[in-house]
């Protein structure tokens, strides 16, 4: 079995265009909008499901290829609060993938010593799909390579909202005082307190927007779109972003 869908003729030719990638100079962490299934699947003249099935066995491809370059945090946008409003045949299947992915590839990923995180609201997903999940979390607890970081029923405005509320009652406790409340206190207590922020996010599809996610935590992330469906989204492509990434200078408002 390949580890990675890779477009190279052979191993030579693979290592040198990896050789441009400066390996000191990795994101730690990749954040992905996974689009365009549905429409990879229209133009194989299939179901939209077809699809996300296509989808979900490319998650492992490109799982791979971020271990290959030791990226510590893999964040993969999987199911936003928004897509609830699909049509309820699809997003019952797509309720379905993360069981089918976690039965068939999660012995891979214990091998591969990846640790399964998630941000969202899990607690109000399906009670199949949340047992699969948190199966999979306590399964790989104790790796301690890349974390997959599974953004399901995740919003950020909601997650924002969320944050503030808490904030709220601290204070209300006497945990808080107004002044208290910094940038800091805030991310805190965000979905994504136990990590650090995105250094690059990945959009495929061809779309140029974030679509709810990761906002406060994108404010110097730096944004790179491809029009490649999803599906298609190859370990050469990826590569090309961590290669485009590398030639960025990140002035985080300086000079």
């Amino acid at each position: 079995m390949r580890l990675f869908k890779l477009p190279f003729k052979n191993k030579k030719n693979h290592a040198r265009l990896e050789s441009t990638i400066q390996l000191d100079n990795i994101p730690k962490h990749i954040a992905i909008i996974m689009d365009g299934n549905g429409r990879w699947a229209q133009k194989q003249g299939l179901p939209r499901v077809a699809g996300h099935r296509e989808g979900m066995d490319n998650v492992k491809r490109i799982v791979k290829a971020a271990n290959h370059f030791k990226v510590e945090v893999l964040t993969l946008y999987a199911f936003s609060t928004e897509n609830w409003k699909r049509p309820t045949q699809e997003v019952e299947y797509i309720m379905k993938l993360p069981i089918d992915f976690l039965q068939h590839y999660l012995p891979e990923l214990i091998e591969e010593n990846v640790r399964i995180q998630t941000i969202g609201e899990v607690n109000n997903l399906p009670k199949k799909t949340k047992s699969a999940i948190m199966r999979a979390i306590d399964e790989t607890s104790n790796n301690t390579g890349l974390i997959l970081n599974i953004a399901i029923n995740y919003g950020s405005r909601f997650e924002m909202v969320r944050a503030i509320q808490d904030i709220c009652r601290d204070v209300t406790d006497g945990k808080y005082d107004i002044d208290d409340i910094t940038e800091t206190a805030l991310a805190e207590h965000l979905y994504t307190s136990h990590i650090k922020d995105p250094d690059l996010l990945i959009r495929t599809s061809g779309e140029l927007r974030l679509s709810n996610f990761l906002l406060w935590q994108t404010a110097y992330t730096e944004l790179w779109f491809t029009d490649t469906l999803w599906p298609d989204f190859s370990f050469e492509e990826f590569e090309k972003a961590i290669n485009d990434f590398q030639n960025r200078k990140r002035r985080y408002g300086g000079i």
